[in-house]
């Protein structure tokens, strides 16, 4: 998420100043089951606008000023069908990014406006890449393995991903087999070093490891904390967790909350005192992050990826 969350509802609206919704926050989701993009309130979890994201398997969400960006996991996780692509905010303009082949199961999507570049995790594809806001110059920054003769490997897959520009840090997750207690995440420069190859990168820090299964991150600057979701085992998968980061790992880490079903999509408000958290079974949630209390706003069809668009 921009530090500066310069969006709005509608293009009109911004310009005359009239949008009805901008004294409210909003919450972007994406529900898999008819294929969706809802946006909901968040004081109150009414649905304000729906877009189609007419197939597939979407998984993670950013929006901009213009545009709503997705990733799509495709039809078949064994197929390189996977696509990165974007619409307008009423739906319109819907143009395929990266497609083709070149991407796998794209997960979770971040970005760093200021430098004009896309991010996200390709979970079968084991690898982390980057493109344009168009889908050019599309980059491959971590290689885990060759496909398709190591995506069985499950330790290898790339999941979740957040970003920290101002130290020039990527972030990630490997979730690890199934409620198999081996999620890690790692973190390195967000651009490949010079001379440097995606498969033998040197500037890899894991830190953290055994987890239950952490899936999408969300890191907050000001703090130096990272958030992230775990649909792993109990006692403390299917939960929303964060710690401190130092420069060789995390510490003071805490649950905050414990009860998802196939926890997800994640987002925190700038400042840090909610999170909007999505599960598999459908429920997003608003946690309040100093007491773990949590709401249920709204309850749909399986639901990944979430971006949350402050009031104006």
């Amino acid at each position: 998420m921009s530090r500066n969350n310069p969006h709005s509802l509608s293009g009109n609206a911004e310009e005359t100043g009239s949008d009805p919704l901008a004294a409210y926050d909003v919450l972007y989701t994406l529900e898999n089951d008819p294929p969706q993009i809802a946006a909901l309130l968040t004081e109150t979890g009414v649905v304000v606008s729906r877009c189609d994201a007419r197939w597939g398997t979407p998984d993670g969400i950013w929006l901009d000023r213009t545009h709503i960006y997705w990733t799509n996991m495709g039809a078949d996780y064994n197929v390189a069908d996977g696509t990165i692509e974007r619409a307008r905010h009423d739906g319109s303009a819907h143009e395929v990014l990266v497609g083709h082949g070149l991407v796998v199961t794209p997960k979770q999507l971040a970005a760093d406006p200021q430098a004009g570049w896309l991010y996200w995790c390709d979970r079968e594809g084991m690898r982390i890449m980057r493109s344009r806001f168009d889908g050019a110059d599309l980059q491959v920054l971590l290689q885990n393995g060759t496909y398709p003769r190591d995506t069985r490997d499950i330790t290898r897959h790339c999941v979740g991903i957040t970003l920290d520009p101002e130290r020039q840090h990527l972030y990630w997750t490997q979730k690890g087999p199934p409620k198999g207690g081996k999620g890690r995440i790692f973190r390195m420069a967000l651009a490949l070093p010079e001379g440097a190859d995606p498969a033998s990168r040197d500037d890899v820090t894991l830190l953290a490891d055994h987890l239950p299964e952490p899936i999408d991150l969300h890191f907050c600057p000001a703090s130096n904390r990272l958030y992230w979701t775990d649909r792993g085992a109990p006692p403390d998968g299917n939960s929303l967790n964060v710690a401190e980061v130092t420069d060789d790992g995390l510490c003071n880490h805490r649950v905050i909350f414990r009860g998802l079903d196939e926890g997800i999509g994640l987002a925190i408000d700038l400042q840090e005192k909610t999170a909007f958290v999505s599960d598999l079974g459908g429920n997003i949630r608003r946690i309040d992050i100093a007491s773990g209390e949590a709401v249920i706003l709204r309850h749909q069809s399986p639901t990944t990826g979430v971006f949350l668009v402050p009031r104006r």
